[in-house]
């Protein structure tokens, strides 16, 4: 998984105090999980780039001379300039599972696609439980072979060192039918039939000559 340092410092916990530290471009951040709740704030400019991408995070920083690792919890942004006005860390640890949201990449382009079909992509992050460690950058997905009517379920990507927090039967990504769309396997295997019979059915049987009088 991915880690990101982040310059923390301790703060005082007050509206206060929080509305200050908004006007000086920093956000009030409360890490949860641990012994005890702790209070601190970081840079704004620091944690846009932590929250806005589709990337997750394993957060290292450091308050009074002790280390921390956390995930984002939850994000609060002001509703009319989207900034980011509070979040919650939950810290984590090296022998404890965590449960986080792990985004899914696609790769290649279905064969149901080029033949004309839609991509439907049910899920583009799988909620996944493992220990920090196990826990990977993305979830890798070849798409290419995917038919039209065909689909990738969750049971059909497990892995061993992290758990899905879905059934096997729930949908990732298939491919759909479109008006127009030909699967150009079966189209392909009908014209070999076709070929097949033609070969088989050899010439007419030559008319019989009229037997002499």
């Amino acid at each position: 998984m991915k880690t990101f340092a982040l310059n923390a410092e301790v703060r005082e916990a007050s509206k206060i105090a929080n509305k200050a530290l908004r006007n000086q471009g920093k956000v009030p951040c409360v890490l949860y999980g641990g012994d005890k709740q702790v209070c601190f704030s970081a840079k704004e400019n620091d944690l846009n780039k932590l929250v806005n991408t589709p990337d997750v995070f394993l957060v290292n920083f450091e308050l009074e001379g002790k280390s921390y690792k956390a995930i984002v919890q939850d994000l609060q942004f002001h509703p009319v300039n989207d900034r980011i006005i509070h979040i919650d860390f939950l810290q984590v640890f090296d022998d404890k599972e965590v449960t986080v949201n792990i985004p899914v990449k696609f790769k290649g382009t279905p064969i149901g696609v080029r033949n004309g079909g839609n991509l439907i992509v049910r899920r583009r992050h799988i909620k996944t439980r493992a220990v920090p460690a196990n826990l990977p950058d993305a979830i890798e997905i070849d798409i290419e072979k995917i038919r039209i009517g065909k689909f990738i379920y969750i049971g059909e990507i497990r892995n061993e060192n992290y758990t899905f927090l879905a059934p096997d039967s729930a949908v990732i990504v298939g491919v759909k039918t479109a008006r127009g769309a030909m699967d150009l396997e079966e189209d392909e295997e009908e014209a070999k039939d076709g070929e097949e019979e033609a070969g088989t059915g050899g010439d007419a049987p030559a008319a019989e000559a009229p037997a002499a009088e």
